[in-house]
């Protein structure tokens, strides 16, 4: 058997990209940036996260939004990396199925699906409420099934886009996220300038270096909480790494959008946290960014109070637009995986089918698409107040998993390489071990005080964000079981022909 490693061959490892039938160079490193931004929805993921953050840890949001990024910024050194060896639209899947074996690659690859796919079903209801907002339709946005047609026709839409190809879906995405940005600077700048001159609302707090502090103030379980919540705002980046083998120089580009991606949302992130904590203040009166009534959502309350009723409208449509964004772009790196799985025989031949014209994965785009329409539509009609937030702590375990699993990939899969240089060991090794070692203990703590607290919404008796996140690893588990009965070929280490991971005799074997 032909032994592999980092070293041998990298023309080969990299030769096979676009093997699948994807259109390849068609991304820029412009694009591929744009495109990891956008999926991570910087507005809805804002408006969807700040108000849970801030009720874990109170006015430490801002610095939360730092530690968060810390683990986020160590894992896209790895997706750096790894694309650089093996620029393979699979990412985690195949990344970690290398490094580790097939049964620990196809479990990430299905973490980071369903995760897509119930993101998806949330950002569909966030374009729904937001679509009858826009309009002052708030009759409409506060009924369960316009907005339940409104999400699903946002799902269909979008699902389209993507499967008519990349290019378009790049462009659709410059003027969406050139729309968002705009105004939350905007917002960020004004309501600032509204507290420094005097003009805050009646809830505002001043802002103090304290905010900054982690050594005060921060219990290890809020801590927890809060980094998981906050990882769900920073995640997405990664979908400028899904779609490498349609990118320029797919080596490269990719991993350097994807650090691109994570240090301007940071930025984003810190500043309109501190804008809009600093304006409207952490309590649970008026627009505080705890109130009961506005948790889901605080931003859009805050967005009229700093701008007023006619342009507080520019905040709706950048979280509409957000929303509708990501839903696009989730769909593409979800597609991909797929695809990627079909075609090396971990899922039905079916879902590596490539459109000749359009060169997508054209059953498993509308396979995402249609599947997240159903969930969604499930899930409205079980819809509760607090069906958001479990939502997002359930999406925080997933994240948590395959981005600390892709974190040790890269440690395993260079481990002879580390002593090579100081770059090699802390960009290869120590930096992104240190973001999965991170993020499997934020997912284990926060899984433990999950399980063991009571719930507001439960599911057969068990904590509602508990239930999603670690049932679905556990269903993962099972559809692994069931699949390996049915076609174990990918177990016993085989792959199909014309794969793009023609790395050795055998594709998965780990490297030593």
């Amino acid at each position: 058997m032909t032994v592999s490693t980092p070293a041998a061959a990298p023309a080969a490892e990299t030769a096979g990209s676009g093997g699948k039938g994807l259109r390849t160079g068609t991304l820029g490193l412009l694009a591929s940036v744009v495109i990891g931004i956008a999926s991570t929805a910087p507005a809805y993921s804002l408006a969807a996260a700040l108000g849970y953050v801030s009720q874990d840890v109170g006015v430490k949001a801002p610095l939360i939004m730092i530690l968060a990024f810390i683990p986020i910024l160590f894992i896209s050194y790895a997706y750096k990396a790894l694309n650089s060896r093996i620029p393979d639209c699979g990412t985690n899947f195949t990344w970690a199925a290398r490094a580790f074996g097939p049964r620990t690659g196809w479990m990430s690859g299905w973490a980071a699906i369903i995760a897509q796919v119930i993101v998806l079903a949330n950002l569909a209801q966030i374009a729904g409420i937001y679509t009858f907002k826009l309009f002052n339709a708030d009759g409409l946005a506060n009924s369960m099934w316009w907005v339940a047609l409104a999400g699903s026709i946002w799902l269909v839409l979008m699902t389209w886009i993507a499967y008519r190809g990349i290019e378009i879906s790049a462009r659709l995405q410059v003027v969406l996220l050139s729309l968002e940005l705009i105004v939350l600077l905007v917002f960020a700048i004004v309501a600032l300038g509204k507290v420094f001159t005097g003009h805050g609302s009646a809830t505002h707090e001043d802002i103090s270096l304290s905010w900054f502090n982690p050594f005060s103030g921060l219990a290890v379980k809020d801590l927890s909480a809060g980094v998981l919540v906050a990882i769900f705002a920073y995640w997405g980046w990664d979908t400028a790494v899904s779609t490498n083998e349609e990118t320029k120089d797919s080596a490269i580009t990719p991993g350097r959008s994807a650090v691109i991606s994570t240090l301007l949302l940071v930025v984003t992130y810190v500043l309109v946290t501190l804008a809009a904590q600093s304006f409207a203040g952490t309590g649970t009166d008026g627009i505080g960014l705890t109130n009961p009534d506005n948790i889901d959502d605080p931003l859009s309350n805050i967005g009229y109070a700093v701008f007023g009723t006619t342009w507080g409208k520019a905040l709706i449509l950048a979280v509409l637009s957000s929303s509708a964004a990501s839903a696009q772009t989730t769909i593409l790196p979800a597609a991909r995986s797929t695809l990627a799985m079909a075609v090396n025989k971990a899922l039905p031949d079916r879902f590596g089918e490539v459109h000749r014209r359009f060169q997508t994965p054209a059953f498993s785009t509308w396979a995402v698409g249609l599947v997240s329409v159903a969930f969604y539509i499930a899930l409205s009609t079980i819809n509760s107040g607090k069906l958001l937030t479990d939502v997002i702590a359930a999406l925080g375990f997933l994240i948590a998993f395959y981005y600390g699993l892709t974190g040790l990939s890269s440690v395993w899969f260079f481990r002879t390489h580390l002593s090579r240089s100081f770059r090699d060991l802390m960009l290869k090794g120590v930096l992104p071990g240190l973001g999965g070692v991170i993020l499997f203990a934020a997912f284990f703590d926060t899984a433990y005080n999950l399980y063991t607290e009571e719930s507001a919404t439960k599911i057969l008796g068990i904590n509602g964000a508990f239930f999603m996140g670690i049932g679905s690893l556990v269903l993962g588990i099972i559809l692994m079981v069931v699949w390996n009965v049915m076609r174990p070929a990918y177990f016993r280490k085989e792959i199909l022909p014309g794969s793009d991971v023609e790395l050795a005799e055998d594709p998965f074997e780990p490297v030593v």
